[in-house]
């Protein structure tokens, strides 16, 4: 039998870099003789798990490959038109090929070191001058996660820049996206915005207000002349975010030459797929003036010390390391592996390309609209219809049985947004349905009125009007591919304790269209294999981390330290107990903890260390005690940042519990648990997980990232919500990012992970791990 089972087991050694030589080669040079004695030395007997974990039989790659094709039939293949944020688009193949499925730019770590970044970095630099160029507005960041977080950033912005004590209010427009709505009410509450909702045309901007966002288009697809309110707003030291279709700014006025202050948005539909949902970069641009206080970071040109052009991030000041607790955003890497494929597409298709897509959009949209007539609710559009109709049901049935989804609005309206993927065919076979037989296709018109239409141009600047064959699109990936270092080449020494082979195995399902062309907010009979793997990730993911329920949604290692922060904040809340405000902090913590728990609304209680990094337990049991009646928790990260497995873990927790908080484990080192220990079992109520570092989702050169969060029961009745697919517990917070299970495709990787290791090979690739982190701070 053990030449049958040897093919199940083949990929614990494909995935595991070193072989049983070199393994004994690093435990002889530490002076151990096995990795049981290093194990035993390092994590306190106290904590470590006296049984495997309770895992599926690992599958082979051939065996694995077979499973998600087939799980994968379980998703339905249907054009989506429901719109909302998210849109069909059509990837250009030597985009897909040369960097969505390649590993010299999937698996580049975070750019901290300028001089083996220089590729992406000049991707990146492309990114920003693009969204600066549409939005005409001089300062844009390098991606955000989503757009629904995006504008809780610029209400963050706004409030830093104009609000005071007795301006804590913010005007949000009744028709932007349900689900960015969700994240406003989310982040509003814990730092006391008062979120104000209406009509902009008729609202009562005054002293009181800091912020206003609106969207452009609008949630109904509505080109609305913003230009009044955006003056009558400013005059009361008020700043306008925003929210706009990037794909619309081809032809619309850009929000910059409107007056806005801040345009955001998602950057999706330049050639991401939808994905269910993710991952996308969204996009944040602003007025010079608001430069020193932009979420994300700006890359920016410099020179080297030969006094060669180069580039670098050249503003982060907001990171999280410098400002800790006075930092109003825990906003770390982003979206880097989308914003680069999004920046191509713009380098590849040009002005002119980028303007056809959106003209032959528009033209589909308002020949429909005129053949439907008085049905339109709206005089101006540019991709979305609210059609009126009295069988809006009937209409809506009968095109999910032609194979459309479309946005069933109530009872009498639905909407229809046409995307790149659109057909001519598509348009004529939708007008049959609405009783409409000989539709007249004309081309170049649109349902945009003058003042709307963009007069001012974009992406001027010569690499967007140079890369349009093929061929020279292939050079110029290959080009800045090989500026950069990624695991194609070597090791990435900065990031090992947080890099994992990314196996082109686990990658590959997340290019089929039966995971990655799914709108995540189809109906849910359409989606029944991504049900049956969130269930199963689910599960594996409470197992390995020992608690009892998870949430999938937070699509950061941040927004899950944010979330379990949340959740932390509700149960106290439902206990009666909303005076629990104080969190205490090593001072040794990562500075998106204290960052993340500001934004919470808590305050933070420094706890000493000692000169090792240990936590001082006399310390934190004193500061403990004296706050035990407003104490909320503690946010500890184990093994510690230093990488050490501190032996008074347990008793750490105990304290906690012993003064009624709860214990939030940070999960960035959760690589050097995993089947060892567990959260869990240690004594923790809430821990985030960096699917990016230790469950094997490449890090793309500075995102994607996802960071769900596994609970002990009594707080899952308090995990996040969704308002277009049912999610959370029985009393959950609002949601926390724009989709309801995050960058739902990319979980495809880290569940191939766990398929494919089994219990087994978890534990051997994060005891190597060990090994390996063990020579690393060993003196040369």
């Amino acid at each position: 039998m053990q030449l049958y089972n040897q093919q199940q087991q083949e990929f614990e050694g494909r995935h595991i870099g070193p072989n049983e030589v070199e393994t004994n080669e690093m435990l002889n040079t530490i002076g151990v003789q096995s990795i049981n004695e290093l194990i035993e030395k390092t994590v306190p007997s106290s904590i470590r798990l006296k049984k495997d974990l309770d895992m599926s039989t690992p599958m082979s790659e051939f065996e694995y490959l077979k499973h998600i094709s087939d799980l994968g039939l379980k998703n339905k293949i249907y054009k989506d038109y429901i719109g909302l944020g998210y849109y069909g688009t059509i990837t250009p193949s030597v985009i897909l090929r040369n960097l969505f499925e390649n590993p010299g730019w999937y698996t580049q770590y975070t750019p901290y070191q300028a001089e083996i970044a220089q590729g992406r970095l000049e991707s990146l630099l492309n990114f920003q001058t693009m969204i600066s160029d549409l939005t005409a507005l001089p300062i844009a960041n390098s991606s955000l996660l989503d757009e629904a977080t995006a504008a809780a950033e610029a209400m963050t912005l706004l409030n830093g820049a104009f609000g005071k004590d007795d301006k804590n209010r913010f005007f949000v427009d009744n028709k932007i996206f349900p689900q960015t709505i969700e994240v406003l009410k989310l982040r509003a509450k814990p730092v006391e915005v008062e979120l104000v909702f209406g009509d902009f045309a008729s609202a009562n901007i005054d002293e009181t207000y800091f912020g206003a966002i609106v969207q452009y288009p609008n949630s109904e697809g509505s080109i609305e002349d913003y230009q009044d309110f955006i003056k009558k707003t400013q005059s009361h030291q008020c700043g306008v975010a925003m929210i706009c279709d990037i794909l619309s700014l081809a032809l619309l006025t850009p929000p910059g030459e409107l007056g806005a202050d801040i345009a955001l948005g998602n950057t999706q539909r330049f050639g991401v797929p939808m994905g269910f949902g993710g991952p996308h970069a969204a996009y944040f641009a602003t007025k010079e003036i608001h430069k020193r206080i932009i979420p994300g970071r700006i890359i920016g040109v410099s020179i080297d010390a030969e006094g060669n052009r180069c580039l670098r991030m050249a503003l982060q000041t907001r990171e999280q390391h410098i400002r800790r607790e006075k930092a109003t955003s825990n906003i770390c890497t982003a979206q880097a592996l989308l914003a680069n494929m999004a920046a191509m597409y713009a380098v590849y298709h040009g002005p002119k390309g980028i303007k056809n897509i959106a003209t032959r959009i528009s033209s589909y949209t308002k020949c429909l609209g005129d053949a439907l007539g008085t049905q339109i609710e709206y005089a101006h559009y540019f991709d979305t219809l609210k059609i009126k109709t009295a069988n809006a049901e009937e209409i809506f049935n009968q095109l999910q049985h032609a194979g459309y989804n479309v946005l069933k609005i109530d009872e009498i309206h639905i909407g229809i947004s046409f995307d790149e993927t659109t057909l001519p065919q598509d348009v004529q076979n939708i007008a049959k349905i609405f009783g409409i037989s000989n539709l007249n296709l004309s081309e170049n018109i649109s349902q945009i009125p003058d003042w709307a239409k963009r007069n001012s141009s974009y992406l001027t600047h010569p690499i967007f009007n140079t890369h349009h064959s093929e061929s020279k699109m292939m050079r110029y990936l290959k080009t800045l591919e090989d500026r950069d270092l990624a695991l194609n080449r070597s090791m990435i020494s900065l990031g090992s304790c947080t890099m994992k082979l990314n196996a082109a195995t686990e990658m590959m399902p997340v290019s089929d269209p039966h995971w990655g062309s799914l709108h995540p907010f189809s109906p849910k009979n359409q989606w029944e294999g991504y049900q049956q793997l969130i269930s199963t990730l689910e599960s594996d993911l409470c197992k390995i981390t020992g608690f009892d329920a998870c949430s999938l949604q937070p699509n950061s290692g941040a927004q899950g330290e944010y979330t379990g922060l949340l959740v932390i904040k509700a149960y106290h809340e439902s206990r009666n107990e909303p005076h629990r405000n104080v969190i205490l902090i090593p001072i040794s913590a990562h500075g998106t903890n204290p960052a993340s728990a500001s934004m919470c609304g808590f305050k933070i209680v420094v706890v000493a260390c000692d000169e090792k990094g240990n936590i001082e337990v006399n310390d934190l049991k004193n500061k403990a005690t004296q706050y035990k009646d407003s104490l909320a928790g503690l946010m500890v990260t184990y093994p510690s940042t230093h990488g050490v497995f501190e032996e008074t873990i347990v008793e750490i927790c105990n304290i906690i519990h012993e003064n009624g908080g709860q214990v939030y484990m940070d999960g960035a080192n959760m690589n050097a648990q995993v089947g060892l220990t567990s959260p869990g079992f240690i004594g923790a109520d809430v821990c985030h997980l960096n699917l990016h570092k230790t469950f094997a989702i490449p890090h793309g050169g500075g995102g994607p990232g996802m960071g769900p969060i596994c609970v002990k029961s009594q707080l899952a009745p308090f995990l996040p919500s969704h308002p277009f697919v049912k999610t959370g517990g029985s009393q959950p917070i609002h949601a926390v990012s724009a989709a309801p299970f995050g960058s739902a495709s990319i979980l495809l990787i880290s569940y191939a992970y766990i398929k494919m290791l089994g219990a087994t090979g978890l534990k051997k690739s994060n005891s190597i791990c060990h090994t390996q982190c063990q020579l690393y701070e060993m003196p040369s």
